[in-house]
């Protein structure tokens, strides 16, 4: 059986107020209030009033959550406080705040050091999680290193090997984009950030909830690892992006070649599951990791 995969067209904390569904993962990327043109969302609200809704949000999230369940809360690196506020304030349980470096050169200051990272708060509803799986990757070696490693290297709070998707040379085909060439969406998350997220923190079967769905990753990873997934959008334009999305996978969303990134995590057939002809496909790809 196909495992639900629904957008829903509305106010996130309308749904989460009337929904009985309960979710065992939250991804939180919501408008950074940075001035951004979004079609139905002011995205320059008083500072004190948005994260008074951001709090609001995280504490609906946290009661439609089942116990040991997690969110991870995405955002500019200077709101840091802001979102450790929010979550603390909700009863979220503290776990990791990850740095996202990016790939791109940093914005450069002209009275601090250039900007090159966002911050990913991973937090849960209790003080353990109900599930983590610890993902081992293999990236380039350094110029300090040696010898190729036997088995990987556990992944850290340092992500460093996720491309963002970029407005400029980098951007490349995964961005989703308009008739006219232009972004679909101003703030859009690679398909590997998202497929990092549910691996550690969910089992297949598990409910991944999205209040901001943008244009729909996390929905569309969710639905290729096996698990279920709501998310929730203002934009009319973007529902019926994301529906399309949903409905007819690109080549830029197949999941295929990101599986690779984490050959050495020993339980990875566990918790990403393949079966026929698309795993032998796979297998005969990954043999050169032998």
């Amino acid at each position: 059986m196909d495992p639900v995969c629904e957008i829903i067209e509305g106010d996130c904390l309308e749904f989460l107020k009337k929904t009985d569904k309960m979710f065992d993962l939250s991804f939180v990327d919501p408008p950074f209030n940075q001035g951004k043109d979004y079609d139905n969302h002011d995205d320059t609200l008083d500072p004190e009033r948005y994260w008074s809704w951001m709090t609001e949000v995280c504490r609906w999230i946290y009661e439609k959550t089942n116990d040991g369940g997690a969110i991870y809360f995405m955002q500019r690196e200077k709101n840091t406080q802001f979102v450790l506020e929010a979550l603390s304030k909700s009863n979220w349980a503290f776990q990791n705040l990850i740095i996202w470096k990016k790939k791109t050169s940093a914005v450069p200051g002209s009275f601090r050091y250039g900007k090159q990272y966002q911050i990913i708060a991973f937090c849960t509803k209790g003080e353990k999680p109900r599930v983590f799986n610890k993902l081992r990757i293999n990236p380039p070696l350094l110029v300090t290193e040696k010898y190729k490693r036997p088995n990987g290297i556990f992944v850290t709070d340092v992500w460093d090997d996720i491309r963002e998707l970029t407005s400029g040379y980098f951007a490349g085909d995964e961005a989703l984009r308009l008739p006219t060439g232009e972004r679909a969406h101003k703030q859009q998350s690679p398909i590997r950030l998202l497929a990092r997220i549910i691996l550690s923190s969910t089992k297949p079967g598990d409910f991944v909830f999205d209040p901001f769905a943008g244009t729909g990753t996390t929905l569309v990873v969710a639905k290729q690892l096996g698990r279920n997934s709501i998310g929730v959008e203002l934009s009319p334009r973007n529902v019926e992006l994301i529906r399309r999305r949903i409905e007819r996978l690109r080549k830029s969303d197949d999941l295929s070649s990101v599986r690779e990134d984490y050959f050495f995590t020993e339980n990875l057939d566990e918790i990403w599951p393949l079966k026929g002809k698309k795993q032998a496909a796979l297998d005969e790809v990954l043999q050169k990791h032998v």
